[in-house]
């Protein structure tokens, strides 16, 4: 049995849906060693939230945008927690919608997501800042 632990650093970005899989998976080459196990990505922010989604055409990507913000909007009147910012409600409210983490099982050394599937970095703040997702694995050791 083998069991891993990291935390890995996301560059900011910009409010939106982006694509990181490859970022986390390069960022813990001891996936590789996992032959048959799971994978748990938790990001440590009230105001990010992770999902799993299509990999493959941007305008999914874009389509969660649109629907999440007219879904919950900024600046509704019934906001109370606006110190921070217009976007900062809005965005914690997003983050529960969607939740801190994803957990993805293993197979030969590698997440077993589908062919379309990528894990999503869902940023719902304007300028979040970096993000740190933790990523535990476990499983048994590839032989």
């Amino acid at each position: 049995m083998i069991w891993v632990q990291r935390p890995v650093r996301l560059e900011p970005r910009p409010r939106g849906f982006h694509l990181v899989t490859d970022e986390v998976v390069d960022a813990v080459p001891e996936l590789e060693r996992i032959g048959v196990g799971m994978a748990n990505v938790f990001i440590r922010h009230t105001s990010a939230s992770l999902t799993l989604n299509e990999n493959a055409s941007p305008a999914v990507r874009r389509d969660f945008r649109s629907w999440f913000d007219r879904a919950v909007p900024e600046d509704a009147p019934y906001w109370t927690h606006t110190l921070e910012g217009a976007d900062d409600m809005p965005a914690h409210v997003k983050s529960s919608l969607l939740g801190p983490s994803v957990t993805v099982p293993m197979s030969d050394g590698r997440l077993a997501l589908g062919t379309w599937q990528g894990i999503y970095l869902c940023e719902h703040r304007d300028s979040g800042g970096s993000r740190e997702v933790i990523v535990t694995a476990w499983g048994d050791e590839r032989g």
